[in-house]
């Protein structure tokens, strides 16, 4: 489906399961799409444990650009494809992420969107090689209000928050910021959250 937002057309892979109890709205990297393979697993997931899964194609990308542009703006678009979502499925708790730039999106918005928890794959802690220019803001502006679960690679050049820093930080071992493997333990790390969340 596509929806209208002040940013442009998003782009919208929804997977319904038979009795929903929970919204997931999951989006990509700057440069990427929603068919990366955490993204995938964490919408299979999803749908074992009853959420309808969202997954996003934000209006930059729909548009052929590969950086985000204007924060404000980006999260400004993420807030309408959120409202109009939880529109269409009233009533089911919300919980919403993405892989690095997505995931620093679903953080920044958590509060104001009103989602139960936040799963951030890959959360890129700050630029490579610049760990001065710390994004720790943005992940404790979800995390000191509702539950992260962060997931990074251990190899991840952007960094690795710490584990006072969300609820669960889980580390990935021999993994860069793509994963490549560690599937697997992605999966086990995200059902208990959605378990949980998929109770209230």
């Amino acid at each position: 489906m596509r929806l209208e937002t002040s940013a442009g057309p998003a782009e919208i892979d929804l997977d319904e399961p038979a009795q929903p109890r929970l919204l997931l709205l999951l989006t990509h990297g700057s440069g990427g799409g929603v068919e990366a393979k955490d993204l995938l697993v964490v919408r299979d997931r999803g749908l074992a444990a009853g959420a309808v899964v969202a997954r996003v194609t934000q209006p930059y990308r729909v548009a052929g650009r590969r950086a985000p542009g204007s924060a404000p703006a980006q999260d400004a678009a993420w807030l309408e494809i959120v409202s109009a979502l939880r529109d269409r499925f009233p009533g089911l708790p919300l919980v919403q992420g993405g892989r690095s730039n997505g995931a620093r999106v679903a953080c920044r918005t958590a509060v104001a969107a009103g989602a139960a928890g936040v799963l951030a794959l890959s959360f890129p802690l700050h630029p490579p090689g610049k760990p001065e220019k710390t994004r720790r803001d943005e992940l404790l502006s979800a995390a000191t209000k509702v539950d992260v679960v962060v997931i990074n690679g251990e190899r991840d050049p952007f960094g690795i928050p710490e584990a006072a820093d969300a609820a669960e930080v889980r580390i990935v071992p021999g993994q860069p910021h793509s994963f490549r493997a560690g599937f697997d333990l992605i999966g086990a790390t995200v059902d208990p959250w959605l378990a949980r969340w998929g109770s209230r």
